[in-house]
């Protein structure tokens, strides 16, 4: 115990099994076990941003609910509009083009100035 220095502050002085002295305060810590970490892992809420956005800005949570129920009915009818559009405009150009050939056909001259007549006033 001679060969240790004085410390300069109160301190345990210890002697291991080997039969030397150390001082307490640097022996090792003992080890504790390791900790069991139990983790529940949960699938995540559906994003909501919008509707959070909305309702932050004093918007009602009915009109947010209405925009989610009625926005994707609003996007099916406005596609059903617009291809009932574009089928009658097919079947308009397509009448036309039958009756110019009709007249063409069966008409005499008349019938050839007539379809010139309805062919440029088709273009404009």
């Amino acid at each position: 115990m001679n060969n240790l220095p004085e410390p300069a502050r109160a301190v345990t002085v210890v002697q291991l099994p080997d039969g030397t002295y150390t001082y307490a305060d640097h022996l090792p810590a003992p080890q504790a076990a390791p900790q069991q970490i139990v983790q529940h892992i949960h699938q995540a809420p559906p994003d909501r941003t919008v509707q959070r956005v909305a309702l932050g800005s004093g918007v009602g949570a009915g009109a947010v609910a209405a925009g989610v129920y009625f926005g994707p009915l609003l996007v099916g009818v406005l596609t059903a509009i617009a291809a009932n559009l574009a089928m009658l405009a097919f079947l308009a150009a397509v009448m036309a083009w039958g009756v110019v050939t009709v007249v063409r056909s069966v008409g005499g001259t008349d019938g050839q100035a007539a379809a010139k007549s309805l062919a440029k006033s088709r273009r404009r």
